[in-house]
This record gives structure tokens, C-alpha cells and sequence, in this order.
């Protein structure tokens, strides 16, 4: 019953019925969100609108400090604080001010409490906003990134409404460039492409909307210069909101200063027990990219804290994707290399009375509740003796752990520091038998290098209070945690675990399959890195998890291929066609551009005999209206040759299946012109095609409302098409793994590795964005 009628009291603040049932299985939460809405209901009644509800949410789930609830939920009630970024500024207060009591003027004043916005001031804000980007504003008309105005808006008015903001911009936007127009919906000229070393002399033009090239007002690093992020200057990490100081705070900034020089120091820290997917080239180009943007550098730091599930393999990949990516690390690192560093410091935490060695097993610190632990308070020199005896291999594993004595903001008490494993290690062996974990490990690491902005995805933010708190219980320098939202994409599985189960099931190979969202994967089936990098451009750096469709990504490899991919001609289906009147007495050299929209990046030979061979779908006996290639009475160009076809005679099977065609040619300057004009190979070479399609039939194939039977019942049955006799033409001969050509009328196609001398490979990267049936 009283479940029910907490499920009730949270529905009504306007939680949907699954999210109040989420938050009820969090013993914390749900006590602090019931308590907070029967106080507000004692104000309010029993009907809160929504918008107090969200806020009462967002108290209940982020506050640390229990006491000061009632005092919050007052501001709630009584609309002093209305707003997210005011209960942003709230919790920061009492987090940064934890003793009593409140100075409730400062907190106000702090807090925006009684600062009215009025529309007016919105109006002039935007206006000034856009005055300052006029001249590009109406050159790029809707393609200008209009959320540079409303940032604008927004630093210009801190307590403003950021709703009435948007809408303000959407208004005064319309009334200057009017409505939509067709140009604004229209695809965008190509632009020549910047090589991934040159990244940050990319332009606004390589990036995509809705799968065409559009105008972009930032590029990725524009996005990332440190004006336009707002992060912190280094050495300034105190101004950021979160950021917990201590009397030793401004030495240790000014000795981090002294190290680094004021330089920006960021880090991409895989776990080396798996391959990257697509998310993790965001974060490769958040975190290289903002370094390279501010003049800084980079690590790349192997959390290698696992030894049972680390294989040498990964750390190769890894490092291959990032450099494949256009990036060169500072330093390559890992964690192991502080091991002992990370040894004497717990050792140091003991001694503070920060932690303790534990003896709860695995399965009784699960759940959103576990017990407090009954050696929490076991005197100091025990944990020290218990602590080496761990470290001496004294205690089985899961026997003991090293806890720290902390709060975390997702309410889990105590998380482990060190834990004990008896897996040799691949740069220790068996030096040690315990080994931190990566709440411990992450933000000391951080500390050594001197990190001034740790970049980590959304999912890291409930490790923030422990981040800070380590630092800061061991007075080691303090780097600042910033969060963005992961990228995800649609019709993708990229969790190591499920990728496994897709490989022992047989529906896909290995990682790399061409199929999956694996860097590897990506690169196997052609995807320039360009592109990759372009296409985090265009996500752009987001708070909010991103969630893209695919053909956004496959826009940006289109709009990269069409300018680097040589043009070749390749026959899916052959149908034999012998020219009775060709006009010579051996094949003739056809010169065909590598580019036809540029014909001074060269040309390559192909022979012209009386034999070719043209797609079978390229000739119909009985056509049906519209259809424009070869048919009876019906002829077509052959491309690049100077010639047309027509009819003479079919050749049929016993079967009455088109074995060959015989037909006639003369000049195509000699006649009315074709309808159609066909790609078609002679004297060619035979290779095996790979034609991919989306691995799986939904859009979230994890999620079990739309897919009740699990990811692996979701497989896509003709996600590959083996074509084993394909018909391409002989330029591409000496073609190397990864070369990649557009076959004409076909799509974007890269040699697979696979290919060995005289049996080349491809894989189909993407289509073209034509139907293969136009000309």
C-alpha cells in the first residue's frame, strides 16, 4: 500500500508511471523525493503543476545534504527558485556552504532570487545577438547555427528562461529571413575536403543536415576554442559550479601552474578490453580535438586497472583507431604505471581514517540500498594490517576489499577502492594481487598528469562528488570533471558484451565486421575517418545523450567519397552483349576521368571490345512505361565511349532465361540521342562484392518495448548479399586493402582485406544517393 501511494504522490508531480517505478527502486531517492512533496503539498495542496514537479525531481535526485532540504523546498514552493539553472545555482550553495547557518541574503543573491527577467530584456538580448551575426545570418539564412544566438541570449541574461529565449529566436529569426524558402531545404555544392591532420583548419562546410551538405556556422574546433565551450582557464578550477576547495586549494592550483605552464592538459582513457564503436570517436575528437583547438596536448591513458578481461590485442587497436582518426597522443600511458604511486596513497587514506578494508561480498553491496558495512569503523591500524595482508595475497578474492568513506550522488555509500584478483597482469605480471578500480584509479591519474579538464560521458556525473572528494582527502592537486552526452545510433548494438553474443551466434564475424559500429568495423567497410570526424562536427559537443540516425553518417562518408574516390565501372549481374558492326578490329582504349565533375585529376584506360557486359536489370524485352534503358526499338549509351547500342537479336536458354544480346552501334553524335546511357565493362575482371544492409529490423533493437524478444531476435536476414562473380573493370587491378572507388550508378565500394592476388574483394560502403536505376 505504501509503495502504491508513493507511486501516486510521484505520478502526480508528473512523472510518467515507468520513471516513478525507477525511482522507487532507489531506497534514497525515493525517501528524499516523498519527503520533499509532502512538504510542498503542505504549501501547495495536493495538485503541483509539473514544472514544480521537474523541480521538486531534480532537488530530490542531486541533493547530498539532507538538512537543507525543507529550506530548498520552500524556495520551490514559493517560486523564488522557478527555474533549473536557479536550482543548479541552489545546490551548488549548499554543497559549497555546508555550515550553518545559511546567509540567506548571499544565497539569493547567488541564486537569482528575486532577479525578474522581463521580455523585454529577452527581446533585446536576442536582438543584440543577432545584430552581431547579421551579415553571415542573412547569408546563411536557416543553415546559421541559431544555437549561438541563444547562447548569447542566455550568457547575457543568466536567469533567463531558456524556453522564452528560443522562442524569442525563432521570432525574430522569422521576421528577418521570412519563411523557409526552397533554396534553404536545397542541396549545397560540394566542398573539397581538409585531410584529418588539418583538422582544425575544417570549415563550416563539412558537415551534413538531414543527409545533405549544409553551411555550418562552427566547425569542431570552433566548437571547441575554450571561448566558446565556457569552460575554466586552467589553474582557475575553483570558478567552476561543483568545484570543492580546501585551504590547500590555490597552493596546489598554483604548483599545477607551475608545472604545466598554463597549458591544457585533457586525456582519452579507453579500457583496453574491447574495440572502439562510433561514441568513443567522439570522445577521441572531444578530447584531442579541444586540446589541438587551445593549443594544448593530449594523453592517451590505458585504464588497464582489469587485468582478466585486458588482451594485448585491444591496446593495438585502440591506438590504431585514434591515430587512424587523425590524431598523434602527447604521451601513450597507463594506469599500471602509477600502481605504486596508487598503493602509498590508499595507504595515506587509511591512515586519514578515509578507508577501511572490507569484508561484504559482491552480491551485498548490489542494489540501490546495500547494508552499511559493519567494519566501517574498525580502528585505523587494522585496515593497515589488513590492507598488506591484501596486498600479500593473505585473503581470497571477494574475501576483503579497500572501501572508501564517502557518499556518492547516485546514493551508493562506500565504493571500493581496491579489490583482490589473481590475474597476472600484462605489464606487472605478478607483482600485484590487488588492484584499484576505476572510482579509485580515474581521477588520481588524472591528478599525476596534471589533467586541467577531465572529459567524460554523462554516465560519469554520479562519480563526480567522489572524484572531487579523493583529490581532496588526499590534498593532491584537483583536476575539474566536465560531462557530455554520449552519441548513440540507431539500429546499432556497440555494448563489448553483446557484440560477443552477435559473434558465438555466427551473425557476424569478428569485430570488424562491416556490419557493426566498431571503428574497426567502420574502416573495414570503407568509412573515411574524415567523414567520422565530420560527423562529430556536426552532433557538435551536447550535455544531451544523442541519439543519430544512420544515414546522417553515411551523408557525411558520401560527401567525402564523392571527392576522393576515384570512379570505376563494376557489373553486379552480367549480361553478356557482342557488338556485330564494332568498328575495329581489337579492343579500343576508352579514357575514363577518375572524376567527371573534375577532369583535371586524371584519367585511367579501359579496353572497349566487341564483348561487353551491362547489368541484366539495364535491358527489359516487355519494359513498363518510363523505362528509359536498353529495350526492343529502344537503344542506350554505352558511358565514357563515344558510342550507342540497339537491339538486333536475344539469345535465350531452353529455360527462356536472357543468356546474351547481339546488338548494333554507331557514334552517338550520329544520330538522335539516347534516352539512357548504361556503365557496362570489357575484358574485365571477376571479384566478389559484399553488399551490406542494417544489421537489425528495429530502430532500438536493445530496447524489449519494441523488440520483446531480445537483440539477437532482431537480426536483419539479408543484412549481407554475397555477389561471388562480379565483373569489374581492370583499373583497379593493383587496388590495395582499404583503396576505395565509386563504381558508376552503384555506390561507394573499398577493397576488403580479405582480397589476395587476382581475387579482389569489396565491400559496398554506402549507395549512391540516387536510385541505381536513374541515369
Amino acid at each position: 500500500m505504501a509503495a502504491l501511494d508513493s507511486l501516486s504522490l510521484f505520478t502526480g508531480l508528473g512523472l510518467s508511471e515507468q520513471k516513478a517505478r525507477e525511482t522507487l527502486k532507489n531506497t534514497v531517492l525515493s525517501a528524499q523525493l516523498r519527503e520533499a512533496a509532502t512538504q510542498a503539498q503542505q504549501t501547495l495542496g495536493s495538485s503541483i503543476d509539473k514544472a514544480t514537479g521537474t523541480l521538486l525531481y531534480g532537488l530530490a535526485s542531486r541533493l547530498r545534504d539532507p538538512r537543507r532540504l525543507s529550506f530548498l523546498v520552500s524556495y520551490i514552493t514559493s517560486r523564488k527558485i522557478h527555474t533549473e539553472t536557479q536550482l543548479s545555482a541552489a545546490l551548488e550553495y549548499v554543497r559549497s556552504h555546508p555550515l550553518d547557518p545559511i546567509n540567506t541574503e548571499d544565497f539569493e543573491q547567488e541564486c537569482g532570487v528575486g532577479v525578474v527577467v522581463t521580455p523585454e530584456q529577452i527581446e533585446e538580448a536576442v536582438e543584440a545577438a543577432i545584430n552581431r551575426h547579421r551579415a553571415k545570418l542573412l547569408v546563411e539564412r536557416y543553415h546559421f547555427s541559431m544555437g549561438l544566438l541563444m547562447g548569447e541570449a542566455r550568457a547575457a541574461l543568466k536567469w533567463a528562461d531558456g524556453k522564452m529565449i528560443k522562442h524569442e529566436v525563432d521570432m525574430q529569426v522569422l521576421h528577418l529571413l521570412g519563411p523557409k524558402t526552397e533554396t534553404d531545404l536545397e542541396k549545397k555544392p560540394k566542398v573539397a575536403k581538409a585531410r584529418p591532420e588539418e583538422t582544425d583548419q575544417r570549415t563550416a562546410k563539412d558537415v551534413v543536415e538531414n543527409g545533405e551538405a549544409v553551411v555550418q556556422t562552427l566547425s569542431l574546433m570552433e566548437q571547441l576554442r575554450g571561448e566558446a565551450l565556457k569552460f575554466h582557464k586552467p589553474g582557475e578550477n575553483y570558478k567552476t559550479p561543483g568545484y570543492v576547495t580546501t585551504p590547500h586549494t590555490m597552493d596546489l592550483l598554483k604548483q599545477h601552474l607551475d608545472i604545466t605552464g598554463g597549458q591544457v592538459r585533457t586525456r582519452f582513457p579507453p579500457e583496453p578490453n574491447g574495440i572502439l564503436h562510433i561514441g568513443h570517436a567522439k570522445a577521441i575528437n572531444f578530447n584531442f580535438g579541444y586540446a589541438k583547438a587551445n593549443n594544448g596536448i593530449c594523453f592517451l591513458r590505458f585504464d588497464d586497472t582489469n587485468p582478466e578481461k585486458e588482451e594485448a590485442k585491444f591496446f593495438t587497436a585502440i591506438y590504431d583507431m585514434v591515430a587512424w582518426l587523425g590524431y598523434t597522443p602527447y604521451k601513450v600511458t597507463y594506469a599500471s604505471d602509477y600502481f605504486d604511486q596508487l598503493y602509498a596513497w590508499a595507504v595515506e587514506l587509511i591512515r586519514r581514517d578515509q578507508a577501511y578494508v572490507c569484508h561484504q561480498r559482491g552480491e551485498e553491496l548490489k542494489g540501490h540500498n546495500p547494508l552499511p558495512s559493519p567494519w566501517r569503523d574498525r580502528p585505523i591500524e587494522e585496515s593497515l594490517l589488513l590492507f598488506e595482508a591484501m596486498r600479500k595475497g593473505k585473503f581470497a578474492e571477494g574475501e576483503a576489499t579497500l572501501r572508501m568513506k564517502l557518499v556518492m550522488e547516485d546514493g551508493k555509500m562506500d565504493p571500493v577502492a581496491y579489490r583482490v584478483k589473481y590475474t597476472p597482469h600484462h605489464r606487472t605480471g605478478d607483482t600485484w594481487c590487488i588492484y584499484p578500480t576505476y572510482d579509485y584509479t580515474h581521477c588520481l591519474c588524472d591528478s599525476i598528469e596534471h589533467i586541467t579538464h577531465s572529459l567524460c560521458t554523462k554516465e560519469f556525473q554520479a562519480r563526480r562528488s567522489s572524484y572531487f572528494w579523493l583529490c581532496n582527502a588526499l590534498d593532491v592537486y584537483c583536476p575539474v570533471q566536465w560531462e557530455y552526452g554520449r552519441l548513440n545510433l540507431h539500429y546499432a548494438v556497440v555494448s563489448k558484451r553483446k557484440i560477443l553474443q552477435l559473434v558465438a551466434a555466427g551473425a557476424v564475424r569478428d569485430w570488424d565486421d562491416p556490419r557493426l559500429f566498431t571503428l574497426t568495423a567502420l574502416r573495414r567497410r570503407g568509412f573515411p575517418p574524415e567523414a567520422i570526424n565530420n560527423f562529430c562536427a556536426r552532433v557538435g559537443v551536447t550535455v544531451a545523450q544523442t541519439t543519430m540516425e544512420p544515414h546522417l553518417l553515411e551523408a557525411c562518408v558520401r560527401d567525402v567519397l564523392n571527392d576522393t574516390a576515384p570512379r570505376a565501372m563494376a557489373v553486379l549481374e552480367p549480361l553478356q552483349v557482342v557488338i556485330t558492326n564494332f568498328p575495329a578490329t581489337k579492343a579500343l582504349d576508352i579514357q575514363v576521368p577518375n572524376f567527371p565533375a573534375d577532369e583535371t585529376k586524371g584519367f585511367h584506360q579501359v579496353p572497349f571490345g566487341s564483348t561487353v557486359f551491362i547489368e541484366r536489370m539495364d535491358f527489359k524485352e516487355e519494359p513498363e512505361p518510363g523505362y528509359k534503358r536498353l529495350a526492343w526499338g529502344q537503344p542506350v549509351g554505352l558511358r565514357h565511349t563515344g558510342y550507342v547500342i540497339e537491339l538486333q537479336h536475344v539469345v535465350k536458354e531452353p529455360s527462356g532465361c536472357v543468356e546474351s544480346l547481339k546488338v548494333t552501334c554507331r557514334r552517338a553524335d550520329a544520330g538522335e540521342k539516347p534516352k539512357a546511357f548504361i556503365h557496362w565493362v570489357s575484358q574485365p575482371l571477376t571479384c566478389e562484392i559484399r553488399l551490406y544492409e542494417r544489421l537489425f529490423q528495429h530502430k532500438n533493437p536493445e530496447d524489449p518495448a519494441e523488440v520483446p524478444g531480445g537483440f539477437l531476435s532482431d537480426l536483419n536476414p539479408a543484412s549481407l548479399q554475397v555477389v561471388e562473380a562480379a565483373l569489374v573493370d581492370c583499373s583497379v587491378a593493383l587496388a590495395k586493402p582499404f583503396d576505395k572507388f565509386q563504381f558508376e550508378r552503384l555506390g561507394y565500394f573499398s577493397v576488403d582485406p580479405d582480397s589476395n592476388q587476382g581475387q579482389l574483394v569489396f565491400n559496398r560502403t554506402v549507395t549512391l544517393k540516387e536510385d541505381p536505376g536513374k541515369v
